[in-house]
């Protein structure tokens, strides 16, 4: 696709994905719910596809990868020993000319004491907002609907939404979704709490700690991300399978994180899927092993069928980097809108073993009878393992497939043969063969519905389908990114021949029915 299609990519995946079945708004018939999607029947087939090539190459390709199932709900005190409970926030800010509620650290940026021209959105918002700055001493001149005169301030950044640097101070916002669980409603705890300080007098900061203080009782978290139950039944997985160091422990599964900013689509929502391995190493091997799964995991990626161009490292800066970490790079790929975050490769040393060690009471630690001791100087050693820790986005993972994947191409000179085509990678494509009569009667779907159930049987996804004329068959499945297609006609009645239909090319040959399952299924093995 060519580079001037870029800018509007985004709006045409958007709208291929709601004509056909891959991503919908979530609750939409009662006006949607941001930041929130469904996943259409072919939208749900791409993630599971992901998610279980993701799985294959971790977990059924190796020997030192085991995978759990965590549960989504754990007790708080987890979150209190990651530090999530305190450390796990954002940066709030509140415009004080529209009122957008924003994060500080995605916000626009200028230089201090830049012109920071304020945009409205008609010229009725704009001479209201000029009135309540001259109330609060600040003078505008008003074009139209933009207000100019104002400058950046110290911190730089100005409103996403009408580039005001007019914005209130930074609060720090827990993106954890809190909940209850037990028998008992505290909200009635918390009416009889508030009645009562307030009528003691109590200020803000005691009547919230009087609050928090009724809720901690029942209070559960959404968790934020998949890792920490991995760290968690450290000791459960590698005595139950009697594991050696170097292991690790992978995991797929919903996360919940309350975005302030929620942006592209379904790159950054309140509901997303992780796929993450905490990968367990001696002590001082982190840095090696930092290094080999940067490797595995740019082949994973590319194996999918990511094109190498549209793929980087990133290096995190000394300032990024958890006080605990020695090491991190991002794989990042190149969207519409510029480079962003796949994947983190972090080598997070020994931090999380021992804080929840500390947390729990309970000792995290690995024997390695082989080992020399380097206080005793003979075999046999208690350690903390270190972690180096794999952590990609399944949902980023199914938009970037999108984005990688979606191309149009030109109508010829005679303007035929224009069409929109997801060239998904074939084990990634939702369905993996199209099977078509080229019309309804003369036996032709009897044969096509005996064709599909071959498939089913080899356990190869195929679709029966008889609606519109052919070329629009074929253009609906490019459109979903289906490989291969299969037209039964007239000459199959008379050799069991059909004609198989390549997606990427619209070669076309024909083939036995006979072969067909053998032909597709080795197209899939074969495919890199």
């Amino acid at each position: 696709m060519e580079d001037s299609q870029k800018p509007d990519l985004m709006d045409k995946i958007v709208s291929l994905c709601k004509r056909r079945g891959f991503v919908f708004q979530s609750s939409e018939i009662y006006g949607g719910l941001r930041s929130a999607y469904d996943y259409g029947p072919m939208g749900a087939e791409l993630k599971r596809n992901l998610m279980s090539e993701w799985w294959r190459f971790m977990v059924h390709s190796r020997e030192d990868v085991v995978g759990i199932d965590a549960s989504i709900i754990m007790r708080p005190e987890v979150w209190q020993s990651s530090g999530h409970l305190a450390n796990f926030s954002d940066p709030l800010v509140d415009c004080k000319v529209c009122g957008e509620r924003f994060r500080a650290d995605k916000a626009p940026r200028k230089a201090e004491g830049e012109d920071a021209p304020i945009t409205l959105g008609d010229k009725g918002r704009a001479k209201a907002a000029q009135e309540k700055l001259t109330e609060a001493g600040v003078k505008l001149q008003r074009d139209g609907t933009t207000l100019n005169g104002a400058k950046a301030g110290a911190a730089g950044y100005v409103c996403p939404n009408c580039g005001s640097p007019f914005l209130s101070d930074e609060r720090r916002f827990n993106l954890m979704f809190r909940t209850s669980l037990g028998p008992v409603d505290p909200i009635g705890d918390v009416v009889d709490i508030v009645r009562k300080a307030m009528a003691e007098g109590a200020d803000d900061k005691a009547l919230r700690a009087k609050v928090e203080g009724a809720l901690a009782a029942s209070s559960v978290y959404l968790r934020p991300e998949t890792a920490q139950a991995m760290f968690v039944q450290f000791l459960n997985v590698q005595q139950s399978l009697s594991l050696k160091v170097p292991f690790g422990i992978a995991q797929m599964g919903k996360s919940f994180r309350n975005e302030v900013t929620a942006e592209h689509f379904i790159f950054r929502s309140c509901e997303f899927e992780q796929m993450e391995c905490e990968y367990f190493v001696p002590p001082g091997e982190g840095p090696k092993y930092l290094d080999y799964w940067m490797n595995e995991r740019m082949k994973w990626w590319r194996s999918i069928g990511i094109k190498v161009d549209n793929l980087r490292f990133r290096k995190h800066d000394d300032d990024e980097l958890a006080h605990y970490s020695d090491g991190c790079y991002d794989v990042e790929y190149k969207f519409p809108w510029g480079w962003d975050e796949l994947e983190g490769i972090a080598s997070r040393t020994d931090f999380d073993l021992k804080a929840h060690a500390a947390g729990s009471g309970k000792k995290l630690t690995y024997f390695d009878p082989e080992a020399v001791d380097p206080d005793t100087g003979k075999p046999g050693r208690h350690y903390v393992p270190h972690v180096v820790e794999p952590a990609a986005g399944a949902t980023r993972g199914v938009l970037a497939a999108l984005c990688d994947a979606y191309d149009e191409e030109p109508a010829d000179a005679e303007g035929k043969g224009a069409r929109t085509v997801l060239r998904l990678h074939p084990r990634l494509s939702p369905i993996k063969v199209g099977v078509l009569p080229l019309v309804k009667k003369d036996g032709m779907p009897e044969v096509a519905r005996k064709v599909v159930e071959a498939f089913f049987g080899a356990g190869v996804n195929a679709k029966y389908d008889e609606q519109h004329a052919i070329g629009r068959r074929y253009a609906r499945h490019d459109e979903v990114g289906t490989p291969y297609c299969l037209t039964v006609d007239t000459q199959t009645l008379q050799d069991e021949t059909v004609t198989i239909r390549y997606r990427d090319d619209r070669r076309q040959e024909r083939i036995k029915i006979a072969d067909a399952v053998d032909t597709v299924r080795k197209a899939l093995t074969e495919t890199t």
